[in-house]
């Protein structure tokens, strides 16, 4: 039934679909904003790891220690 997957003929058809459906002129502006939404989702996800991530070697500071 599936035994040869995507071939060539699938996958511009599936292009031209996008391009029926959304427009030649959208495509590109949606393109970018896909772009910078997965750049966002990466560096917010990379900050959180990071705030998770306390280091050993420097115990936190409390400021009410004299």
């Amino acid at each position: 039934m599936l035994r040869n997957g995507l071939e060539p003929w699938h996958l511009l058809v599936v292009a031209i679909v996008f391009i029926v459906l959304f427009g030649s002129k959208k495509l590109p502006d949606t393109a970018r904003s896909l772009g910078k939404s997965l750049r966002i989702l990466k560096s917010e996800a990379k900050a959180m790891k990071d705030e998770n991530a306390v280091p050993a070697a420097h115990p936190p500071v409390d400021p009410a220690a004299p």
